[in-house]
């Protein structure tokens, strides 16, 4: 059960640009990202397992993908999407009409660094047998949660039910592609 890492590369981040795209994904994984430190790339990496290839990350393969791509996300994804983020409020001369195509040039960066974060993952995703049937939503919510709760632990955030609400918008949205 092996495909080539391109071929995975490839299809996870088609998956991970088509749900982005769907109705309150977007905001609910900037919720999930804000509110408990998830990392969003490593989310819709697990979302994309379980749908696609059927694999249920367990917590142990959610916590090694992280130790993967942590510290290309702190050192170069977190930076460029600090720079984006202040580019939106100052300082002088931003935000403008003058520092708009600098500001979306740094959005093309950090969004090409998330393609190169999806890649660390492809190339560490544990590719093993998948399930005979296809993920259930409350399998793909119970590795959701796993993933919020490895981000959360040390961050003082917890899962509770101002988290669910993300989650089963994501879920709905990736029962779409199951099958």
């Amino acid at each position: 059960m092996s495909l080539p890492s391109t071929d995975l590369e490839a299809d996870s981040w088609a998956f991970a640009l088509s749900i982005y795209a769907r109705p309150g994904v977007a905001d609910a994984c900037l919720a999930l990202q804000n509110e408990a430190g998830v990392d969003v790339m490593l989310l819709l990496m697990a979302t994309f397992a379980a749908v696609k290839h059927r694999i249920l990350l367990t917590p142990d393969e959610i916590r090694i993908l992280d130790e993967a791509c942590r510290p290309w996300r702190e050192q170069i994804v977190w930076r460029l999407r600090a720079i984006r983020t202040e580019l939106k409020t100052g300082p002088h001369p931003a935000p403008g009409s003058e520092t708009e195509p600098l500001r979306s040039k740094v959005k093309a960066l950090e969004l090409e660094a998330e393609k190169l974060e999806n890649r660390l993952l492809a190339e560490r995703l544990p590719l093993k047998q998948p399930g005979k049937d296809a993920v259930k939503q409350e399998q793909l919510r119970a590795v959701l949660n796993n993933v919020i709760m490895h981000f959360a632990v040390g961050r003082e955030a917890r899962l509770n039910t101002g988290l669910s609400s993300p989650v089963n918008v994501i879920v709905e949205a990736a029962m779409q592609d199951a099958g």
